[in-house]
């Protein structure tokens, strides 16, 4: 992936006996800068109360730290792509300004589906809940790329599903 977001520095540089009409020994100023990207995540269910499970969802995203929310999209109900006979999925997305590293974020990711009791049996099956990293941009490294297939960005059907572009484009009309 690129960028470590979530990465940062502090930069302190030291005068010794500054000239400042002041019995000191050193001066020092300090700057701290904390990368942030921009992340989008997908989120879907469709089994047990499943508008209810993506609200906790995005509650649970927004508390943690590291995480801000910047946009919610509307919930949208779809139709199953793929998989077996199924009901019907809501979909939603959420943007984020983040300092967590992709791979970090991924982990949030799971661990909030654990919550909901995610479970990953049959590709394209009914669920608790799904959350997909869509993609992530740092702006210091643009667009993070990866083909690791735990962590593949962009995601690599986003383009393709009505139930993630609708949602987005409805959340960031000018960057879905």
């Amino acid at each position: 992936p690129a960028g470590p977001a979530g990465g940062g520095a502090t930069v302190t540089v030291h005068k010794p006996q500054a000239p400042i009409g002041l019995p000191v020994t050193d001066v020092a100023v300090s700057r701290s800068v904390t990368r942030v990207a921009r992340a989008v995540i997908g989120l879907g269910a469709n089994l047990d109360a499943p508008a209810t499970r993506l609200a906790d969802a995005v509650r649970r995203l927004a508390a943690l730290d590291g995480i801000t929310a910047l946009a919610l999209s509307p919930m949208v109900v779809t139709e199953p792509v793929g998989g077996p006979e199924q009901p019907a999925y809501h979909n939603a997305v959420l943007i984020v300004n983040t300092r967590l590293t992709p791979r970090n974020l991924l982990v949030a990711l799971r661990d909030v589906e654990a919550v909901h009791a995610r479970t990953r049996e049959v590709r394209w099956g009914p669920r608790t809940l799904d959350l997909d990293l869509i993609c992530y941009s740092d702006p210091s490294c643009g667009e993070a790329r990866s083909n690791d297939p735990e962590l593949t960005l962009p995601h690599p059907r986003a383009h393709e599903r009505a139930f993630v572009l609708v949602p987005w484009q409805l959340a960031d009309p000018y960057d879905a």
